[in-house]
């Protein structure tokens, strides 16, 4: 390279950095939602009018729930709803005067089978366009548009994935049954995968599959459903209940707890659940809950072998076991965040009241998530790691919700029935 190339390579260096740059910073105690206006669909022609509000509904709703913007109440817009949207016929001072820092617009049209969608993100204080995207899905799947307009916009601010096009697994109880099934990220487009008996403690691998307990034989045995549909079951020997499958984070592993006797031990197999190896070897104790770390190097697990259950990790070959929490005397359901500095937990707290907690791997450090709101169990982090999926018995039934995973902007999934949601997972 000669000295002119090098030299305008360097000035362009911090050009090309700031372009990369988040325009909102998630991490740190500075953060705070960005204040933001995002007005109602544009729809072009009769047949996307039929649409139009199921996709602002799903739109609103990734924004709302995602914890990085503080959505403002349309009913507080002071202009003209039928404002277009380039930016020479947007009145910016008056979207300033509601207190928006950005300004979503965007337009439905359907042409064929295909529902289609543009927004643009404009920056209120400047009164230029920073970001434009179109999306497109199948008429039928509507929300999806939503879905990826939302996660288009997520990542310009932030440029990381967002959770609005993952997936999420509970389970449904209905008088004594208990079913499995999967869902979109906010609970919509339900799919049911097992039918009658009781099955427990669904998982979601990285390819699809789910993994769950059944009780369909009588004892405990875990069964995995393929993609494909074929589901079999995780052989076991006679004598043996198995519970609490975990995929590893390449899919190629499962962990899950196998009880013999008066025993529960933590396992490890291949994903079709040959090679079984046994990692914990406690005389006496319980060892369950097994979370992998998303290197798939660690594992995080509940064991009472202190005296009381509490969460512990160890090594993926069953090594180096360390316990990790020292508060309270019944913490359980350990979840791994796929960010690799946290665990977060179900502990029962001085009034028998059960709560959320994060401890981090590291240094230990306990933080409390959720109190005084009834029950709030079984925590399972997004994809990116920034939010939280978790039952609460606050409005009476358990349901599912989602927060932050510092606990704050705490939203129910919509459009529950109600069933009570038990057990949630959320695919990665």
């Amino acid at each position: 390279m000669n000295a002119k190339a090098l030299l305008l390579s360097l000035l362009l260096l911090p050009v090309a950095a700031l372009a990369q740059a988040p325009v909102i910073q998630i991490s740190g105690a500075n953060f705070r939602p960005m204040p933001l206006a995002a007005t109602a669909p544009l729809v072009q022609g009769e047949e996307a009018k039929a649409s139009a509000q199921e996709v602002d509904e799903a739109f609103l709703y990734d924004l709302r729930a995602s914890g990085i913007f503080q959505l403002l109440d349309r009913s507080s817009f002071l202009a003209d709803p039928k404002e277009g949207m380039a930016a020479g016929s947007i009145n910016f001072s008056r979207w300033a005067d509601v207190g928006a820092e950005s300004l979503v617009k965007y337009s439905l049209a359907q042409e064929g089978g295909e529902l289609k969608a543009e927004a643009r993100v404009f920056n209120v204080g400047t009164g230029r366009e920073d970001f434009k995207t179109s999306q497109s899905a199948p008429t039928a799947e509507a929300r999806q548009v939503a879905h990826k307009l939302a996660d288009a916009i997520y990542r310009h601010f932030t440029r990381e994935q967002s959770p609005f096009l993952s997936r999420i697994t509970y389970v449904r109880k209905t008088g004594n049954t208990r079913d499995v099934w999967v869902a979109d990220w906010d609970g919509r487009n339900a799919k049911q995968v097992t039918r009658g008996g009781i099955n427990l403690l669904p998982s979601l691998g990285p390819d699809g599959a789910v993994g769950y307990t059944s009780y369909q034989q009588g004892e405990p045995e875990i069964y995995i459903r393929r993609p494909d549909g074929n589901t079999a079951r995780v052989k076991t020997s006679e004598g043996q209940m198995a519970t609490g499958i975990s995929f590893s984070p390449d899919g190629k592993r499962i962990a899950y707890s196998l009880a013999t006797g008066e025993s529960t031990q933590i396992w490890v197999a291949e994903a079709d659940g040959d090679k079984p190896k046994q990692l914990t070897d406690t005389r006496f104790g319980i060892n369950t809950s097994p979370s992998w770390s998303p290197d798939g190097k660690r594992i995080a697990f509940v064991s009472n072998r202190g005296g009381s259950p509490q969460v512990y990790v160890m090594n993926a070959d069953g090594s180096g076991v360390r316990r990790l929490t020292f508060q309270g005397n019944y913490n359980q359901t350990p979840d791994w965040s796929p960010r690799g500095d946290l665990i977060a937990f179900t502990a029962r707290d001085e009034r028998n009241a059960f709560d959320l907690f994060t401890v981090n791997v590291d240094s230990g450090k306990v933080t409390r998530l959720t109190q005084d709101q009834a029950n709030n169990e079984e925590p399972s982090f997004s994809p990116n790691g920034r939010l939280i999926l978790f039952t609460s018995t606050r409005d009476g039934t358990p349901r599912l919700f989602v927060m932050t995973a510092d606990g704050n902007n705490q939203v129910a999934l919509p459009g529950q029935e109600k069933a009570a949601l038990l057990t949630p997972d959320w695919g990665r």
